[in-house]
């Protein structure tokens, strides 16, 4: 790979999560499952890349999130919002707020439309965005941050890009039956190997990945218990409550997700806006991430008690929520304004950009969605 050499001391920060990945490798006996090394990859105290210094976000960091893309995605977002509030509280939880810019532009649009916010509390598990959060959002005094989620919630709950930062197993069907893969030391570098899975994964596997026994030997793929236990801690959170979680990631059906010609599954890695495969390159310094299955995440939601209340793409959310009228209120006679906001509308909604890659899915109780929202509604895709 042809990627763009880190600094020393980024450099020195990766090495030090490597031996902290190496001892716990040795400390249980020459192997961790691969959700476990992505759990220190990604989080490890300091170390971690959503724990550590580095920047994420924008053009020095590594993605470029739809928040940042367009103020006019947050303002779709709280039309929506702003539905679900009249009907529950106005309260918001936004996991994972990124540079802070979201709630920003979720916060300045619902007070537009009148609508006051009692708290905009944010879960962010990242230091250094965390630290960019409280900077940008220090003159909005409802915004709060919390390390955890309360036990009990009525209102709205945004999540974007969340789902898919969330450690996954990676499972590999081999000539001897389906194995997780473990992460291991082979000549200095972290290597795969291949363990049973264990009864545990082989009931999840079973319910997660359709006629698993018939995919082709040397399939990979992910398996999310991370993340579908998340979308039973929403299901508790709302028990009792009323409102609505919106999720927005990257991410397919199952029977979408497990197509046998997907043989290497779909982990990517993001390094200073290259994307590559491999997970063992630089880790701390580069983002590591798996296309959501929405099917589990739905089936998790709903067998924990919190139903979906829709599923669709991005631009049909985007487009039942406004986002045209938005960006309509911009002047087409002043170019200089009103051309960059259409770019970004065209990149947030073409099914060639994000359109159709990402998904919205909505869980709730006790709500209504607005009608063009409901009308879009495909769950029956699931």
């Amino acid at each position: 790979m042809s990627l763009p050499a880190p600094d020393h001391d980024a450099l020195a920060a990766s090495h030090s999560l490597q031996q902290l990945i190496a001892d716990e490798i040795e400390g249980q006996g020459g192997a961790i499952p691969f959700s476990r090394f992505m759990e220190l990859a990604l989080y490890a105290p300091r170390l971690g890349y959503y724990s550590g210094g580095a920047s994420k976000l924008g053009a020095e960091g590594d993605f470029t999130t739809a928040p940042e893309i367009s103020p006019l995605f947050g303002a779709a977002l709280a039309r929506v919002a702003a539905a679900i509030i009249a009907q529950s509280a106005p309260d918001i939880i936004e996991f994972g707020a990124g540079t802070g810019k979201l709630a920003r532009d979720v916060l300045a649009a619902l007070a537009a439309q009148g609508v006051a916010v009692n708290s905009y509390t944010i879960i962010e598990l990242s230091g250094e965005l965390r630290a960019r959060q409280q900077e940008a959002l220090k003159d909005l005094p409802q915004v709060r941050w919390l390390d955890a989620m309360p036990e009990r919630f009525s209102g709205v709950v945004l999540a974007n890009e969340v789902l898919d930062a969330m450690p996954v197993e990676l499972v590999l069907n081999t000539a001897a039956g389906w194995r997780r893969q473990m992460v291991t030391i082979e000549n200095g570098a972290f290597a795969f190997v291949q363990q049973p899975l264990g009864a545990e994964l082989e009931a999840q596997l079973a319910r997660q990945v359709p006629e698993h026994d018939a995919r082709p030997e040397g399939y990979l793929t992910e398996l999310h218990p991370v993340s579908a236990g998340f979308m039973r801690s929403l299901a508790a959170m709302f028990e009792g409550g009323k409102g609505a979680a919106i999720l927005l990631d990257y991410g397919f059906p199952a029977h979408e997700y497990y197509l046998d010609q997907r043989m290497g599954g779909t982990l990517m890695c993001h390094y200073r806006h290259h994307s590559h495969p491999d997970p063992f390159y630089l880790p701390g310094l580069q983002d590591i991430t798996a296309h959501v299955d929405f099917t589990a995440m739905a089936l998790a939601s709903q067998e924990a008690g919190l139903p979906v209340l829709a599923y669709m793409n991005q631009a049909s959310f985007l487009l039942g929520a406004g986002i045209g009228e938005l960006l309509m209120e911009h002047d087409p006679e002043d170019a200089l304004r009103f051309l960059p906001q259409a770019k970004a509308v065209q990149k947030l909604v073409s099914p060639a950009e994000m359109g159709e890659l990402f998904k919205v899915l909505v869980v709730g109780r006790d709500v209504d969605l607005p009608d063009a929202i409901a009308a879009a509604d495909r769950s029956h895709r699931l």
